[in-house]
């Protein structure tokens, strides 16, 4: 065999074999990335489930301020119906 074609098919070998490994590599991040887009989106559909436990907490907090003004509102008119009479 020639040296040339000797060396052309060492070269062909080696480039097989780096090529080889590459595509083990990226299979892996690729891996690695589908993974953590997972655990991404699990956190997010969490961080949505706590900020609709928070709004409902607002929200109903918000009532019962409304409902003490109301309330209040009540106390007041009573009171300047007291004095008047």
């Amino acid at each position: 065999m020639d040296p040339v074609q000797l060396t052309i098919v060492i070269v062909c070998f080696l480039l097989t074999g780096v090529i080889l490994v590459l595509s083990i590599q990226v299979w892996n991040i690729l891996k690695e990335v589908r993974f953590s887009l997972q655990k991404m989106n699990k956190m997010l559909d969490d961080g949505g489930k706590v900020t609709g436990v928070v709004s409902e907490s607002a929200v109903s907090v918000a009532g019962f301020i409304s409902g003490i003004k109301a309330g209040a509102n009540m106390l007041s008119i009573f009171r300047k119906k007291g004095d008047t009479v």
